[in-house]
């Protein structure tokens, strides 16, 4: 059973520990933050707990008070043994150092108290610790082993030191609304199962820490599987000063230069105001151009040492990275601009304002990111939000109102990885013959797992006995039948050591011409999301993409075509589908007003005061609005009405633009979809544009076609196989299947002692995929397949959608076509042009068009009012 954890008073927390350790606490700390006086208490009580609170609010206390106590009363005794008492599990291995001092300092400063006949030990274990460590942990062993989840699980395998974690009383994992997203956090739910059943003398109690997640409830039984958890809610603990702001009066008529200069002369202005700020952008490569630019304005106008500036984000290399955590951690930095790699729970020191260029696209990470400012519970978390456009102000106005109403997106934990099931049997089988009955049940009281079925686990052990006849293509059998259940075979411990866990190496991948010339290079992430026709920037030129042979990418020159894909967009962080649903639900509710005769300025006041922005904000929002409503004669999309417009734009195409505002990945899969049957029925190639607010299907001419119709007619139960045979002709099911045959060890990275080249691995992988297409069901490219369907995209959403259109809860409103599309849609059109190289292009792109709606609301005998332009605030 899930319930909430009791709170206690101080005093019976005290009561709870030994004198000393209480004594100690006190004189430190004062008093027990809410999180540690409902935690300390549980753990003592010996029951599962997860924790979830901001940073700074004493989670690594509320975790392990009660746990050293326990320990200093074993060495009080004399009766501490030499084996793992507790296990500390953290998905980064910055965090590991970390917690080695949080451990350290407080053990030391309480041995100044106490004079106790043995000492515990604190020990760190990953893939940087050296061969002698290991031994000498082996002869005397940490009582508290900190460690990742890779190396975990490579520990339950290892036959000596295994032994010394049989008796391990307590598990904590850090970091899990981190780890339950990912297929990572399969992986260790697994090995937690595999564990506790194969090695462990007695459950022992899980812990499990978290920032602000939700839904508590399904990351709790992520934590514990089938078991009984108490959950401490500390979500909201800390105040929160939070305010969007726009850095000009008019984001339509503004140039892109007088948009950037009002950006930074805005982040300058609350730099100055500040001791520390971080700055948090979306991608990696704004992250370097805003240090840069910051840089550069700093020197000109001499306000301090350029140097006090540092970029952080995961393409550096580790050392400059710890440089500049550490430089922050010693107050040595007065800004730092980061892109996602900060948003983690590493010790940064003093933070005293978090400033988010552009929206960050979901409550938590919103939340998170704030989180990092004010850095202890009693301190306010102070962030500014920058918007860059009118879309980016209504985005960024909803998700600091969400987050005020205390509203978050709700994590996706996958469901049943077929691969990662692939190395939880082979682990299994190198921890004693296993019983196939006892295993499958064992696996499925894994949470990640609980909805296997037998059919899939059985397809998981014939393909590692090697049934399905691969031997030709060097994948071998990795287990055999014994007389009691599946043993390894030679090897596969190697296997196991070698090539276990799930972060799949990313590479970076050449780009030739078809005359074989060298024009530059491509991560691999933006690679899967091309399609033949494709035009993106490389090196300040343009390109067409033709197609990938194994790991190399053929393009011809563009020259003067438009961009379709922007070179960030692979790195874009996708709206979160609740967040879309409340700004869709909001254009609605406005749009009811004007419905209702409600006046300009009733509307801007309430704007106001829903949204608490700025008078000026208010109005820009009310105006654009306004616009959309006027433009379709009194209509709005919204969350129950979707809106199909369709634009014929000066190069003759037919574009279908969808506004729908149901989330990122919920689009990427009903745009596939829906472009499938558009282009079957019209025989005709579709091209597809996907942003958070819709999505553009484009045809070469203008061909009439009855899109309602269509979408009435797509059959809600066909679209997961029908969506699967639509991604197997993509680019990103060639490079998504070589990661997944790494993790299911068909194509090892590593293999008696070398390492194998990415690029084999790549070509290797293509060969695998064309022979396994023809086995029936087979179970790799089935994850594949469930990979880019259920956690890249989302196409149980997608058929949400499509469902309640058939029903006619969500209502299909088709306009056009139109020469002149409407405002809503600009943005989604503008996608094209949102390459950094054409960024004054898109803003004059939005300016064209903009003076075109007004030009074609003012033949209809409407003048849109644009004195929110001038208005004071």
């Amino acid at each position: 059973m899930i319930s909430l954890a009791k709170q206690f008073s101080d005093e019976e927390v005290f009561r709870l520990l030994r004198p000393y350790v209480a004594e100690w606490f006190r004189e430190k700390y004062g008093s027990f933050t809410p999180p540690q006086k409902a935690s300390i208490p549980t753990i003592k009580a010996n029951q599962n707990v997860l924790i979830s609170s901001p940073t700074g609010s004493g989670k690594t206390m509320a975790a392990f008070v009660g746990i050293l106590d326990s320990l200093l009363e074993l060495a009080e005794n004399n009766a501490l043994e030499d084996k793992v008492y507790a296990i500390y599990i953290s998905p980064l291995r910055a965090l590991n150092n970390d917690m080695y001092k949080n451990l350290f300092i407080p053990l030391e400063e309480i041995k100044t108290r106490v004079t106790l006949p043995q000492e515990i030990r604190v020990a760190v274990r990953t893939s940087d610790t050296s061969p002698n460590e290991k031994q000498k942990m082996l002869r005397r062993p940490p009582h508290i082993l900190i460690t990742t989840p890779e190396s975990f699980a490579i520990s339950l395998v290892s036959p000596k030191f295994s032994q010394k974690l049989r008796d391990v009383k307590w598990i904590v994992v850090d970091e899990i609304h981190e780890l339950a997203g990912s297929k990572r956090g399969a992986y260790l739910s697994g090995f937690l199962e595999l564990f506790e059943s194969f090695l462990s003398s007695a459950p022992p109690v899980r812990i499990g820490l978290s920032a602000t997640i939700s839904p508590l409830d399904e990351v709790a039984k992520f934590l514990v599987g089938d078991r009984d958890c108490k959950i401490v809610d500390a979500r909201f603990l800390k105040g929160m000063d939070l305010r969007v702001i726009s850095p000009v009066r008019d984001l339509i008529h503004s140039s892109e230069e007088e948009v950037s200069r009002g950006i930074y002369r805005t982040i300058l202005d609350e730099i100055k105001k500040h001791r520390t700020t971080l700055i948090f952008t979306n991608t990696r490569s704004a992250a370097e151009r805003v240090s840069y630019r910051i840089r550069k304005m700093v020197e000109e106008e001499k306000l301090f040492d350029a140097d006090l500036i540092g970029a952080h984000h995961s393409s550096l290399s580790r050392d400059v990275r710890l440089e500049i955590e550490n430089k922050l951690k010693n107050g040595e930095l007065k800004v730092v601009v980061s892109s996602t790699s900060l948003e983690l729970g590493i010790d940064i020191g003093y933070i005293d304002l978090v400033l988010l260029l552009s929206s960050p696209k979901s409550v938590s990470r919103l939340l998170q990111r704030i989180g990092r400012a004010g850095h202890h519970i009693r301190q306010v978390s102070k962030g500014r939000v920058i918007v860059v456009d009118r879309d980016d102000l209504v985005e960024c106005a909803i998700l600091t109102k969400l987050a005020r109403e205390k509203k978050i997106d709700n994590v996706h934990i996958p469901r049943k990885p077929l691969d990662v099931l692939v190395q939880l049997i082979l682990a299994s089988s190198l921890m004693g013959e296993q019983d196939i009955e006892k295993l499958y049940s064992t696996i499925r009281r894994s949470y990640s797992f609980s909805n296997l079925t037998r059919e899939e686990f059985d397809s998981i052990v014939d393909y590692l006995l090697g049934k399905f006849g691969l031997d030709s293509k060097n994948v071998y059998p990795k287990i055999r039948m014994g007389d009691k259940g599946i043993r390894p075979k030679r090897g596969g411990r190697m296997i196991f050591y070698m090539n276990s866990g799930t972060i799949p190496e990313e590479s970076l991948i050449p780009v030739f011409t078809e005359g074989n010339k060298y024009v530059g290079n491509l991560e691999e992430e933006f690679v899967e999301i091309l399609s033949p026709g494709d035009i993106f920037i490389l090196g300040g030129r343009t390109y067409e993409f033709l197609l990938s042979k194994g790991n190399r990418v053929i393009v011809k020159p563009a020259e003067g075509q438009r961009p379709t894909v922007p070179s960030w967009f692979s790195e874009m962080l996708p709206l979160a589908i609740e967040s879309a649903m409340e700004i869709a639900s909001f254009r609605g509710k406005i749009a009811q007003m004007i419905r209702d005769g409600k006046s300009q300025d009733e509307i801007v006041t309430h704007i106001e005061n829903y949204l608490d922005v700025s008078k000026s904000a208010a109005r820009s929002i009310y105006t654009y609005i306004l616009e959309e409503y006027l433009f379709i004669e009194g209509y709005v999309p919204d969350d129950k009405n979707l809106l199909v417009e369709i634009y014929d734009d000066e190069e003759d195409r037919r574009n279908f633009i969808f506004h729908a505002l149901f989330g990122r990945r919920a689009l990427d899969a009903l745009s596939r979809i829906i472009a499938w049957k558009l282009g079957s029925d019209l025989n005709m190639d579709v091209r597809t544009s996907i942003t958070d607010n819709g999505f553009v299907l484009t045809i070469g001419e203008k061909r009439d076609y009855d899109i309602a119709k269509a979408l009435m007619e797509i059959n809600p139960e066909d679209v997961y196989d029908l969506l699967g045979n639509i991604v197997l002709r993509t680019e990103m099911v060639k490079r998504r299947f070589r990661h997944t045959a790494e993790r299911s060890l068909m194509l090892l990275k590593r293999y008696k002692g070398r390492e194998t080249s990415i690029d084999r691995r790549q070509i290797n992988s293509e060969v695998l995929l064309n022979v396994v297409k023809e086995i029936p069901n087979f179970p790799v490219l089935k994850e594949t397949l469930r990979e880019i369907l259920e956690d890249y995209m989302d196409i149980h959403s997608a058929k949400w959608i499509l469902e309640r259109i058939i029903a006619g809860d969500i209502r299909v409103k088709v306009i056009g076509p139109n020469p002149i599309p409407s405002p809503f849609a600009h943005q989604i059109l503008a996608k094209e042009y949102s390459d950094i190289v054409l960024a004054s292009d898109k803003r004059e792109f939005l300016r064209k068009m903009h003076d075109k709606v007004l030009q074609f609301l003012r033949e209809k005998g409407i003048n849109v009012d644009l004195s929110y332009t001038t208005v004071s605030e």
